[in-house]
């Protein structure tokens, strides 16, 4: 048995791919269970909202600026010294380059003055463990990662073993979410708007179309969704309070729709492969997973198929340091070598390297 198995195991995560800085302390325990000593995120949400999107010069100088001081926060309130700590991991990508530059080099430099093994982390292996950490998941579960930059389904099959089952063709839908609450003149970030705005609304105002339902494969798509609201909008501007509000319900009501046919699928799937599992999971992970519409669908089509749904807490499914953290602390139980000083940042960066690059799938933009 690996030896990290049998001791606790504390690391340092840095998470800058975007437009959060983060640092975080987590502890492994003997048994695998985790705790998170600390969690300290800085959002950049009022310098990017003139915007309307995330500006990745902006972001990195504002890495620079706040990362020394939330990792000496997130030290303090973890009560651990650099010293005491088994490691330092730091997310490498997918991610904006001038922010993952900032926080690697931090982590680099930390981990070669504190003599600490480095782990480069893959920021979306952050999101895809992080049920293990809040709900101690076995393995293999399949993930649904919807986010600002990422809408994937994944199966997750253990510590640096991923399968991609589907992607986006066009468009990531937080993406869709943000283009669609700029073309209603809402503000940024698009998600919480679009949600908000769409409580008042008829959802079967406007009949938007629901891409790629009833085709086999498990991609997404969500760009002629966002053409079709465009449409929509225009054809009775100018646009009334109650218009949005239809529009947005209509929107959100075509994505829950849509992502109950391609998930469904999916959770067939993984039936078929996984018989012998009598409650599989499915974990739902990024910036979209904390529209409440989508729980909702996510959560009924859950129980359809016998599953068990698992979304964690929504800061732990935004960006965030723990993550990343748990991440390290998983490959080093695991006995998967550390990384060398030498390891570079990468802006592009999938999970399965396995698996087709389709155009436009993984493109870093505004967040939802």
């Amino acid at each position: 048995m690996n030896g990290f198995m049998q001791t606790k195991l504390a690391i340092l995560g840095i998470e800058t791919s975007c437009d959060e800085t983060a640092a975080s302390v987590v502890l492994r325990h003997a048994d695998g269970r985790g705790e998170i000593l600390s969690n300290v995120v800085l959002s950049q949400l009022e310098e990017h909202r003139a915007y309307g999107g995330v500006v990745p010069e902006i972001a990195a100088r504002a890495h620079v600026e706040a990362l020394d001081t939330l990792i000496e926060e997130a030290l303090l309130q973890s009560g651990h010294s650099l010293p005491e700590l088994d490691g330092i991991a730091a997310t490498a990508g997918p991610g904006l380059i001038g922010g993952l530059i900032v926080g690697l080099m931090t982590g680099k430099t930390i981990a070669m003055a504190a003599e600490k093994p480095l782990y480069a982390v893959n920021h979306l292996e952050g999101h895809a463990l992080t049920a293990r950490l809040t709900d101690g998941l076995s393995f293999p579960y399949l993930m649904l990662l919807v986010s600002g930059g990422h809408t994937q389904l994944i199966l997750v099959k253990g510590v640096g073993a991923y399968e991609r089952w589907g992607t986006t063709i066009d468009d990531a839908l937080g993406e869709a979410f943000d283009k669609t609450a700029k073309l209603l003149g809402l503000p940024y970030p698009g998600g919480p708007a679009v949600e908000k705005a769409a409580l008042a609304g008829d959802p079967k105002r406007f009949p938007l179309p629901r891409p790629l339902v009833g085709e086999a494969r498990l991609d997404f798509s969500f760009s002629g969704l966002k053409t079709a609201v465009r449409q929509a909008a225009t054809s009775i501007a100018p646009l009334g309070e109650q218009d949005i509000a239809d529009i947005c319900a209509s929107f959100q009501h075509a994505v829950s729709r849509t992502l109950r046919d391609r998930i469904g699928r999916g959770l067939e799937r993984f039936r078929s492969l996984h018989p012998s599992i009598d409650t599989p999971s499915l974990v739902v992970a990024g910036g979209v997973a904390a529209n409440r519409v989508l729980r909702e669908t996510l959560d009924g089509l859950c129980r359809d198929h016998g599953f068990r749904f698992i979304a964690p807490p929504h800061h732990l499914c935004t960006d965030n340091a723990a993550m990343i953290a748990w991440a390290g602390l998983e490959r080093m139980a695991a006995g998967l070598p550390s990384d060398g000083l030498d390891v570079q940042p990468r802006s592009r960066w999938p999970l399965d390297a396995g698996a087709e690059t389709l155009i436009g799938h993984g493109k870093r933009g505004a967040k939802a």
